[in-house]
Order: structure tokens, then sequence, then C-alpha cells
């Protein structure tokens, strides 16, 4: 739906609703009421603004639907007209408010500055085209919303020119809403945890529009500031984590933008609650399965070497980077809840103490005061990390939830990605990217989703 700055650009008594700031008297030249047009629901393309024309080159869909050439004066420039304020009653309507927003100079010369806020000031992220010719929002316009535009050009001479006007995008139909929950719960967490979104309906793979819409709106800050993105684990279900770890005692900030866009067909966006997280140290227990032993260390300085045992053969502990799920000072093992048959000479049905977890299958780093002296020598346990209990306290006392563990030098299968706790630190930052809907890269196709195994005994 093209719109022409024609109505609002013509009225000059009225006063301002949401700007006081445009009483104000200007010495640059306002744009004829030809020189721009808004058009919504188009998807920026490349760097170059798309169907740009010169002053008297081309014709476009005024408002109103009519067809009018471009104006110019003599010396092909833009014609200045009086100066303008908004009229609280001249709004113009934009009917669908899906997709973008893009304000596009039907004048030759160049966009310098474009501002479009809503009542509450709140500003419709934007950037101008390499070649000046348009403005494209990179957040989506929302429903049932006035928005205030401000456009600063200046013509191949350099003579400036301005012009403000208001939009207002219909509301939005009566239906089902897409929300996003945000996880882990507020706290402070170690420098591995990832954000995790559930959306409360499915976006499909195939939708990929939707879902850079989506993406876009859902909203992760910190500071320090890091690179990261979000990664699309199902239809319903986003991870979002840094190119490396969080710094140590960062603030993140997590949001939705959904409410009241327009997401596919009669879906729109709801209300969802915001997060934010903070981190603590940066603590990291290094297990090396051939050599017997966990190094800890705290900001990259060690701070304990632990004598450990892990998984034997058949029940290896698995390779890679695992986060801290959570503690259990006391928890009951057995070994039917992973498949151990009873009364077979692999079955246990133990009390474990200072069980800190790695995986949903049932890995943790735990006591094991029954295999001292394999501690240091041997593998011997069911998958779980042993330990005496005086490390094993120590463990307990100072790990937290979102902590990593890296597991090197061992001989089980790799930590699975997404199926069996937080594996995300496991994909290089190269196929990380493959799982966002923005990124220009094909999917990394060797994620598994396969069931877990590991079997949790002392």
């Amino acid at each position: 739906m093209a719109l022409v700055a024609a109505g609002a650009m013509t009225m000059a008594a009225a006063a301002p609703m949401l700007t006081p700031s445009l009483h104000t008297r200007s010495t640059v030249p306002l744009l004829a009421d030809t020189a721009l047009e808004a058009v919504a629901g188009k998807e920026p393309v490349g760097s170059q603004c798309t169907k740009s024309c010169s002053v008297g080159a081309c014709e476009a869909a005024g408002s109103g639907g009519d067809d009018r050439p471009h104006t110019a004066d003599d010396d092909g420039h833009q014609l200045p007209i009086q100066r303008v304020d908004l009229d609280p009653e001249s709004v113009m309507p934009l009917a669908d408010p899906a997709g973008s927003l893009t304000i596009r100079l039907r004048a030759d010369g160049r966009l310098t500055d474009v501002s479009v806020t809503d009542a509450q000031g709140r500003h419709l992220a934007g950037r101008i085209s390499d070649d000046g010719a348009c403005w494209h929002s990179t957040t989506p316009l929302r429903a049932g919303t006035r928005y205030l535009l401000r456009a600063m050009a200046e013509d191949e001479d350099g003579l400036p020119g301005q012009a403000s006007w208001a939009l207002e995008t219909a509301p939005p139909p009566p239906g089902n809403r897409l929300t996003a929950a945000f996880g882990p719960t507020p706290g402070v967490y170690g420098v591995g945890q990832p954000v995790v979104a559930e959306l409360s309906q499915p976006v499909p793979a195939a939708d990929r529009q939707a879902r850079r819409l989506v993406e876009r709106s859902l909203q992760v800050t910190s500071e320090p500031a890091v690179q990261g993105t979000w990664y699309w684990v199902d239809d319903s279900t986003l991870h979002y984590r840094p190119q490396t770890y969080w710094p140590a005692h960062a603030t993140i900030q997590v949001r939705s933008g959904l409410d009241r866009v327009h997401v596919t067909d009669r879906l729109y966006g709801g209300p969802s609650q915001p997060l934010t997280l903070t981190t603590g140290d940066r603590i990291e227990a290094i297990t090396d399965v051939a050599e017997h032993e966990m190094t800890v260390k705290r900001n990259g300085h060690t701070i304990r070497t632990i004598a450990v045992t892990t998984g034997k053969e058949g029940f290896r502990t698995r390779e890679g980077i695992k986060v801290v799920l959570g503690k259990e000072r006391t928890v009951r093992m057995r070994g039917d809840s992973v498949g151990i048959a009873r009364g077979t000479s692999e079955f246990y049905d133990l009390p474990v103490s200072y069980a800190t977890r790695l995986t949903w299958s049932g890995e943790y780093v735990h006591a094991a005061p029954w295999s001292l002296e394999s501690q240091g020598a041997e593998n011997v346990s069911h998958g779980c990390t042993g330990m005496s209990n005086d490390d094993a306290a120590w463990f307990y006392d100072t790990i937290s939830p979102g902590d990593i563990v890296d597991v090197i030098h061992g001989y089980g299968t790799p930590m699975t990605v997404f199926d069996n706790g937080y594996g995300d630190w496991n994909l290089t930052w190269k196929q990380w990217l493959t799982g966002s809907s923005l990124a220009a890269v094909p999917r990394y196709p060797a994620i598994t989703t396969a069931a877990a195994r590991l079997r949790p005994t002392p």
C-alpha cells in the first residue's frame, strides 16, 4: 500500500499533537508533497533502494490511489513549500502493518536522516540505503499504532529539505497471539548459560519470512556488549548464545518486540514477560579422562586440581562441553531408571551426595567414596564423574547452574547439542550461525537428536 505525503503536508494551521517541536520555525525548506512516499509490507532488499526514481522520470501511486508524476522546478530540483504542522486529524492510514516500512525519496537527491517514533517515544529502528534514495525499517511495524515520521533530505546541490507527517496502522484482528516465554528463571548464572525462548505457537521452517520477523523481535542485550544470535532448535524453541562465553559479571536483558506485530496470515504477536539474568565469575571445570583429573578454573586461574574417575567401557562419559543444569545435595541413583535391569551385575541403588547435574539423562559430578582407590588411576563409573567427599563438597559449593564442565581426551560419544541438556557450545560459531533465520549460509546438517544412553552411577 503506497502512501504519498500529500494531505498532511498542506496543512499549516493545526497544532501538532505528538511533537510540540514542530511549532518551531525553521530555515530549512519543506519537501514538496510528492517528494516522499511510505510503503508498508516490503522486505528490505540489499543495500540499494528498490524501485527508486528521479524527478519526472516515473509515476507512483498517490494518496487515495491516484497516479501523478513528480513535480520539479526549472532546474529539476524538488519545489519547497510552506512550513507544515501535523494536524491530529490528518493521519494517513496504513491498512496492513505486515512487514517493514519503507520511506522512499521520489526526487533527485539523498535522504540524510529519518526518524519514526510511536506515541510512547519508541523509535522504529531502520537504515538508509547506500544510494540514499530510501529508508528501510529493520524492525516490524505494530498493529493499532500511530507513528510520527520525520525525514531530512538534500538535493543534488546539497540544499536541505524536511518533512513530517503521521501514519496509523490498523488494529489487529481478534484471535490467538504469538508470545515467548524466556528462560531460565531470573537469577545469577555461569557464563555458559544459554537463553531459551519457548514460543506459544510453532513457526515452521518453511516460513522463513515469519522466522526472520520473530528472530528480529526477540531482543537480547548485555552489558558488557557481546556478539550473539538465536538458533532455531525446532519450530517452537530458540536458544541464544554469544560467539564465546558470556563475560563474567555481565547483565543480560531479554525482551520480546512481538506485541501487535503481524507474523503470518491472521497471527499477531502478543505481550511477553521480559527477563534479566546476571553472570558470576567464569568457572570452568576441565575433566581430562585420560589423566583421571579435573582442573577447576576461576576467571582463567586454576583454583583446584581433583583426582576423578569417569565412565568405564560400555558406559563412557560423553565428551564435550556441558553446562551445569542444577545441584542436589542428595540424590538416589538406581540402575533401572536408565535401563539396567535389577539382578544384573551392573545394577545399583545408592544414595549419592553433592550431586551436580550435567545432563537430563543422569550424568552428574558427585561424591564417590566407594571408588577412592580408582580416583586418579582408572575409570570405573557408569558415566558420572566421581571424586572424594571433600572434593565433591567443595565442587558443589563452588559450581553454579550455567557454569562449564568440559570433558576432554575421553573415549565416549560426543555430547549432543540440544536433546540432553545444554550442549550449545559444542557447535563452532560458524555452525551456530546456520541455525539463525537471518544467516545467509547453508544449515549445518550434522546436529544429532539421537536418544541419550548414559548410565549414571557412582
